[in-house]
């Protein structure tokens, strides 16, 4: 039972508090000697009175710390899921609804890094278990060291150093321990170099029919930001791009100025982004068997590592749609100040 909660201030409540139980004695002293009593018993009896009143209107207003100190003790051990009540008004009231905040915050904190462990020991563990059993076959004398097995034991060594480093440079950017560089730079020939190297890497991994178009408008459209960084974004979305594409078909990567923005955007042709899972896309580790699957060679971070150094920017990213089939992956940045 709190009958204070109503009250806005715990202030008014102590006073209400300390006037009401005053007044309570009062009233108990002077009954008790009218009812001959005595002094000494209307004494005992105007202090169980006051006792049972302070009871009754304190207890309301001091268990959201109870609560919250026996919550605190249970988040000690792990355990985030505990809430306290949060009805009152007052100044008790807000911080009893910023510990639930702060607990909500932590224990979808802990969700993450247990799911980012349980991930991250199963990115390792299938090109790590992959080399085991090739190496042990070289070894044994099972199977001859030829090109082929070589190759394979690459690629796997190769999955193994982007996980590391894309998880590297995610713990960076969370960090805030690499700071943008920001300035001016022409974006043709960032556009440019990334697609180069798409192409690049897409005949490395045998997709030689993908075509990689680059679209500029205007054709000398410049941007404020820091070009690593964004080369960085391109090349991760490019990545996923032509990974999801179909054997000859087309990417392309646009950039144009809207209005006070700069719209980047990377198009493919591949089986697109279920409906409702456009934001999931950018968790870390996501995928969905469309648009992110771990036969194909993704680390499931790319994106999310686009998503902090886009939001660094100042800027959004988002997925969307793309009719008939395929995917956008629209960035858009603040534009050049005058």
């Amino acid at each position: 039972m709190r009958p204070l909660d109503r009250l806005t201030s715990i202030k008014t409540k102590l006073g209400i508090v300390i006037v009401g139980a005053v007044v309570g004695t009062t009233l108990a002293i002077v009954l008790g000697v009218t009812a001959g009593l005595g002094w000494k018993g209307s004494a005992l009896i105007s202090a169980a009175v006051g006792l049972l009143f302070i009871q009754v209107l304190a207890r309301g207003m001091t268990s959201p710390l109870r609560e919250m100190a026996s919550a605190s003790r249970e988040m000690a051990t792990g355990d985030y899921g505990r809430r306290v009540t949060a009805t009152s008004r007052d100044e008790v009231g807000e911080l009893a609804r910023a510990f639930n905040h702060m607990a909500a915050q932590l224990e979808e904190a802990d969700r993450v890094r247990r799911d980012l462990v349980a991930n991250v020991s199963h990115e390792l563990r299938t090109p790590i278990s992959a080399l085991q059993a090739v190496l042990e076959n070289l070894v044994d004398g099972v199977a001859p060291p030829d090109e082929r097995t070589l190759r394979t034991m690459l690629i796997q060594v190769e999955r193994l150093g982007r996980l590391v480093n894309q998880l590297l440079d995610l713990s960076k950017l969370e960090s805030g321990v690499v700071p943008l560089q920001h300035r001016t730079f022409e974006l043709g020939s960032l556009l440019r170099q990334a697609a180069h190297e798409a192409r690049v890497n897409a005949e490395q991994t045998g997709a030689r029919d993908i075509r990689i178009d680059v679209e500029l408008e205007p054709a000398d459209l410049r941007a404020d930001g820091d070009p690593e960084g964004l080369h960085q974004v391109l090349s991760n979305l490019l990545d996923n791009a032509v990974r999801h594409s179909p054997e000859g078909g087309r990417v392309r990567l646009s950039a144009r100025a809207a209005r006070d923005r700069i719209e980047l955007e990377v198009a493919d042709e591949g089986p697109g982004i279920s409906p409702g899972e456009e934001a999931r896309v950018f968790e870390r580790f996501y995928r969905s068997d469309a648009a992110r699957s771990t036969s194909e060679g993704g680390t499931g971070l790319g994106l999310a590592i686009a998503r902090w150094i886009v939001d660094l920017h100042g800027g959004e990213i988002r997925a969307e749609r793309r009719e008939p089939h395929g995917c956008r992956m629209v960035v858009e940045l603040p534009g050049v100040a005058a």
